[in-house]
């Protein structure tokens, strides 16, 4: 299949010595241009994004979203309501914790993140495999799966959410699909707090990459 434009350009790494009002510029001109239909970006804070849909309106953010990780709720979603922004969640599945698949990080390769990542060591480990395990109890009622059940929480969170589970695996990918037919009681999403009030204990990232790819 051929196509003579791209329908969502990302800017997928923010460049501190790019002002964004100059990238969203060019994006603009790419948009009239029509190559390319809409534009998103990514990791990025509320000042960045209001900046930039100032100049081209901005479709998308990408941010890390899920039942692990929180941050976008407090600043950033808010924005992107206001401005009409819809959010794609990357890692809605907590990088394969969510999905159940889980081991200390001292049983990953090296070169595999959850080698180091803050959620897989010591305590933060323990306590996210203790959540893992309440939530399997819950999906387990619905007759769903805990990837199920982390994906129509996401789903549940607004019309303007769409989240992107990665997979190798066909059933897999068949499972995540089910999720758009599973509808969470209200019941449901209190006991997911109550399992989960703040999300995962450990950072999704250490401070000093954030700060390296998070623009406010």
């Amino acid at each position: 299949m051929q196509s003579d434009h791209i329908d969502l350009f990302y800017q997928h790494i923010s460049d501190p010595a790019v002002p964004v009002e100059e990238v969203a510029g060019v994006v603009g001109e790419l948009i009239a241009e029509g190559k390319v239909k809409y534009f998103g970006l990514s990791n990025v804070g509320p000042q960045y994004i209001r900046r930039a849909h100032a100049v081209t309106p901005v479709s998308a953010l990408q941010y890390e979203y899920s039942l692990f990780e929180r941050e976008v709720e407090e600043k950033i979603l808010p924005v992107l309501r206001e401005l009409g922004i819809g959010l794609v969640p990357y890692s809605p599945l907590g990088r394969g914790f969510l999905a159940g698949q889980v081991k200390p990080a001292s049983e990953y390769a090296a070169d595999d993140m959850r080698s180091w990542d803050e959620r897989w060591q010591g305590e933060n480990y323990t306590y996210n495999v203790h959540a893992i395990e309440q939530l399997k109890n819950l999906a387990d009622t619905r007759d769903i799966t805990t990837a199920q059940l982390a994906l129509a929480w996401l789903l549940a969170q607004g019309e303007d959410i769409a989240p992107i589970p990665g997979t190798r695996s066909t059933k897999r990918l068949e499972e995540n699909a089910g999720a758009v037919d599973v509808q969470l009681s209200a019941a449901d999403l209190a006991r997911i707090t109550e399992i989960l009030p703040h999300g995962s204990a450990g950072s999704r990232y250490p401070a000093a990459m954030l700060s390296s790819f998070t623009t406010d």
